[in-house]
This record gives C-alpha cells, sequence and structure tokens, in this order.
C-alpha cells in the first residue's frame, strides 16, 4: 500500500503551549526531519517557521520538503470571539504554503490541555455553528477544514465525537492517541464513519500512563513528560489496523508522524529523532 507520510515539530517538543519545555530550533527539526525520511511537515506554533510567504517557502525549499497542514487553536464556544478572523493568518500562511488541511482544536481558552469546563446546549450551538463557518472560510481559500478530537480542548471524549458527527460537516483529523485517551477505539472510529476522516496523526500509547491519567495520578502534561507516546508499534494503539482499516476505506489523506514530546533541555546525542525514525520504519513494513 501506497501513503503519504508527513511530520509534524511537536515530535521534537516545539509546542504552542506557553512553558512545555525546551524549544529546538527550526534548522535542527527540520534537517531531522527530511534525513528521517519524511517528505513535508505541518507547520508548527506560530513564530517556528517564518509567517512571510516567500520566506516559508524558500525555508521548507531548503529542506526538501512541503507542506501539508498546521495544528490552528482556536476559541470555538464563546459568541463573543470572532472565530474567522482568529484563523486568518494562520490561513494566510497555509495557503502561501499550498498545504491541504487546517486541523483545529477547540480550546478551553486556558493555557495547556490538563483540565477543561464542560458546554451547555448554548456552547455547543454556537461551536458547531462556528465549525461550519470556519470550514466554509477555509474552502475559499482552498483548503481542507478538519476537526481534531484533543485531550483537555471541548472535544475530547466519544460523546462529543459523536456531538460534531451529528451536528456538524466538518471532517475530523484522526488522532490515534489523543481519540485513545479521551476514550474512543480509532480502529472503532475509523469503522463507523470512514468518510469523515480527511487527516490522520498518528501516535501510540503506553496503556500503564494512560490509566494513571485517567485515575488521577498524573496530569496530562506528566504523563507526555514521562513518555506516555511512544514509537509507532510500541505501545498499545493498534497502529497497524489503524493504517489498513483506512487504506481499505480509500483513505487518500496525509499520515503525520506525531508524537508528542516534552524536553528539558537541548538533547544529547540523537535526542527525539531517534523514535521518528523508529516509527518511519515500522510503518514502512506494515506498508509493505
Amino acid at each position: 500500500m501506497t501513503i503519504r507520510l508527513a511530520g509534524a515539530p511537536i515530535s521534537w517538543g516545539v509546542c504552542e503551549v506557553e512553558g512545555w519545555g525546551h524549544q529546538l530550533d527550526p534548522d535542527r527539526v527540520l534537517t531531522e526531519m527530511r534525513d528521517a525520511g519524511l517528505a513535508a511537515t505541518e507547520l508548527g506554533p506560530d513564530g517556528f517557521l517564518p509567517s512571510d510567504p516567500c520566506e516559508l517557502t524558500d525555508t521548507l525549499a531548503r529542506y526538501d520538503l512541503t507542506a501539508v497542514g498546521g495544528f490552528v487553536p482556536v476559541l470555538l464556544h464563546d459568541p463573543d470571539h470572532d472565530t474567522v478572523a482568529a484563523i486568518g493568518g494562520a490561513l494566510d500562511s497555509l495557503v502561501a504554503s499550498r498545504s491541504e488541511v487546517i486541523v483545529l482544536a477547540a480550546v478551553t481558552g486556558a493555557v495547556g490541555y490538563d483540565s477543561r469546563p464542560e458546554l451547555d446546549d448554548s456552547g455547543w450551538k454556537t461551536l458547531l455553528r462556528n465549525l461550519d463557518r470556519l470550514s466554509s472560510a477555509a474552502a475559499d481559500r482552498g483548503l481542507r477544514a478538519v476537526i481534531h478530537p484533543h485531550v483537555g480542548t471541548m472535544i475530547e471524549n466519544r460523546a462529543e465525537v459523536d456531538r460534531i458527527l451529528d451536528g456538524s460537516s466538518i471532517p475530523l483529523c484522526l488522532d490515534t492517541g489523543h481519540l485513545l485517551i479521551g476514550g474512543t477505539d480509532p480502529l472503532d472510529l475509523v469503522s463507523t464513519a470512514p468518510e469523515r476522516i480527511a487527516h490522520a496523526h498518528l501516535k501510540d500509547v503506553d496503556a500503564t500512563l494512560l490509566g494513571r491519567v485517567r485515575a488521577g495520578e498524573l496530569t496530562y502534561t506528566e504523563a507526555v513528560v514521562q513518555g506516555m507516546y511512544t514509537p509507532l508499534g510500541t505501545g498499545d494503539v493498534d497502529i497497524a489496523g489503524v493504517v489498513e482499516r483506512l487504506q481499505n476505506q480509500a483513505y487518500d489523506g496525509w499520515y503525520v508522524l506525531e508524537q508528542d514530546t516534552i524536553l528539558a533541555a537541548e538533547p544529547e546525542g540523537e535526542g527525539p529523532v531517534r523514535d521518528v525514525v523508529r516509527s518511519v520504519e515500522y510503518l514502512k513494513s506494515i506498508a509493505k
């Protein structure tokens, strides 16, 4: 089977969350991404790559990479927040880089992903209406908008995923790690709603650490520090089953390697790329 394989800066610890950890410089990340055999990348948080369109495309070209899309946190449930204006800069960058996808996450308005409120019906109506507005705004610029169920956002568990499927037409980003942590079997979701999956983030998860998060013994961030996300094929997500089932459903989107990492300091030796290479090798083995 043939798959389109990309990377994401978060696998090198580069994240939009303030205080997430040590942030590696773009040269190291893009060089290692290319050398690991990845052909494309998501853009990463604001400020990681140049915002000027010409400088951005020149930067990616220097590393023989193309852009696939970008992760864009946005406040969707506040009726006083102009969501279309909020993603305007991101849309400009994604269009300039010839990306295909804008990956939306329904953030809470607080910093980080360790806690979240629950929405009432009015909040859900606003959120769903905004999703359709953003989907149309992205389509007008030649991009496909997808919504990313994500730990610590307003769309985390299976009931909330189902509410998106029932109340909006926006496609999903299938993130195998965040879905599992939130209580959704990603393999089951591929089986029940294959037509709604337009983008995929591949993560593997250590079920022991996940159990400690669910038991309240660790926060999500603490579990990431301890290595809750593992190289593909070494954790408790059926990555091979997910990829095979997606391919059997004629999925033609990107597979983005996304192993969330938190660095305490500049790594000595190989650093995060070691796990990226292991994941690339695993995907190539199952693709054969």
